[in-house]
């Protein structure tokens, strides 16, 4: 298991990520995707159309940014990719309560999902404050296959 890629330890211990499922901030990531995934499949959420399509968008973008990002091979640019991550998971934050006033869902049913929020933010900006110290022209990882 792959711990907390992307902090100071990244850094000082050179850490291997072969492909972005190593990185904590992508399995964070694609764990919210599928808890919104999981809470949208019920009704009253599931018939309403462009809220789930709203959220599941914001919610597969994360991830989906991470993957991009790390396949750059540049820090600057999977940087920026990263802060293209975090901005989506702060979009689906905000759905998940629009889904609370919505009445599809209650405070307690979208509980999992809000700490998952949490976790990954704060994971996602130790790896784009990692990646801001990089130099431009090393990798942030070893990505051998």
């Amino acid at each position: 298991v792959v711990r907390h890629l992307g902090t100071e330890d990244a850094q000082a211990q050179r850490m291997t990520a072969r492909k972005f499922q190593d990185l904590e901030a992508w399995q964070l990531a694609n764990a919210l995707k599928l808890e919104v995934d999981r809470l949208i499949a019920s009704e009253p959420a599931r018939s309403d159309w462009e809220y789930c399509r709203q959220i599941r968008k914001s919610a597969a973008s994360s991830p989906r940014n991470i993957a991009e990002g790390f396949g750059r091979f540049r820090p600057r640019i999977f940087a920026q990719y990263m802060e293209f991550s975090i901005a989506s998971t702060h979009e689906t934050h905000d759905a998940l309560f629009d889904g609370v006033d919505r009445g599809h869902f209650t405070p307690v049913m979208i509980a999992p999902a809000l700490k998952l929020v949490d976790r990954s933010v704060k994971v996602a900006t130790r790896l784009l404050l990692y990646l801001k110290r990089c130099k431009e022209d090393e990798l942030p990882f070893s990505q051998s296959s």
